[in-house]
């Protein structure tokens, strides 16, 4: 048995993380750039180290998860977002139940509340915020941006919804009481049910074909019918019809 194998094998038994449904030569390459960096020689040796060290690993649990986001990412996607999803489904249900699964740092969720506020009051809305990796989680609850990450926010939303203080932009309390967060493993865990509108982007791609199966799957038991999933845009799914959805605009799927 190889020692990669193995490696999966304890850290499932451990975490409940099974890194088979992880794409091989992707992760592998990522935590043998990490374990060489910290001096050890191979899985094994790589594993007793994280077994007996709780900052190795919660470093190899955030190096395993990808981190990259930013605020209205692929903007144009956000405009049909705010343009024909959401009155498309405040018009079936005035209070949305709205789930950011694998939020990353926070930029997804609070997007998505900036959004939906010109639809609805900050006190009508309430997101779920999930990711795997309790982190990035803590430094979504601080709200604390750099610069760049904010290039794609509209001037209007960037006066309202946060503080300059200097390098960094601060999000304002009122829309980081409307996101609820959370950890949860998308492979593992138990997802709730009845959404209107699930957000997942930018993920996928780093996960099996076995995995995206069932994560499509649970996605789609997860929406209530006529609810909408929203993926990243190099996530097109060719199948929809496979997992109960029909393509409702390019990235944006309607559970039938």
């Amino acid at each position: 048995m190889s020692d990669y194998i193995d490696f999966i094998s304890k850290i499932k038994k451990k975490t409940g993380i099974d890194l088979s449904l992880y794409k091989e030569a992707q992760m592998k390459r990522r935590l043998t750039s990490l374990y060489e960096k910290r001096g050890f020689r191979n899985f094994s040796d790589y594993y007793t180290a994280i077994h007996n060290d709780k900052e190795l690993l919660n470093e190899f649990l955030d190096r395993m998860t990808i981190n990259v986001s930013e605020f209205y990412r692929n903007a144009q996607r956000w405009e049909v977002l705010d343009k024909k999803i959401f009155p498309m489904l405040l018009a079936q249900n005035k209070k949305l139940k709205i789930w950011s699964a694998a939020c990353s740092t926070g930029e997804e969720p609070y997007s998505l509340a900036m959004v939906l506020s010109s639809h609805v009051p900050l006190r009508d809305i309430s997101i779920l915020a999930t990711d795997l990796d309790a982190g990035v989680l803590e430094r979504a609850k601080v709200g604390l941006y750099q610069e760049r990450s904010l290039k794609e926010v509209p001037k209007n939303i960037l006066d309202k919804y946060f503080i300059n203080e200097g390098q960094h932009y601060q999000v304002k309390d009122e829309i980081k009481k409307t996101v609820q967060f959370k950890q949860q493993n998308l492979l593992g865990d138990p997802y709730g049910s009845n959404f209107d509108l699930i957000v997942c982007r930018n993920v996928m791609i780093y996960f099996t074909e076995e995995a995206k199966d069932q994560i499509y799957n649970d996605f789609s038991k997860a929406l209530k019918p006529g609810g909408i999933l929203f993926v990243g845009s190099t996530e097109q799914i060719f199948n929809p019809s496979k997992y109960g959805f029909e393509s409702e605009e390019t990235f944006f799927y309607r559970k039938l």
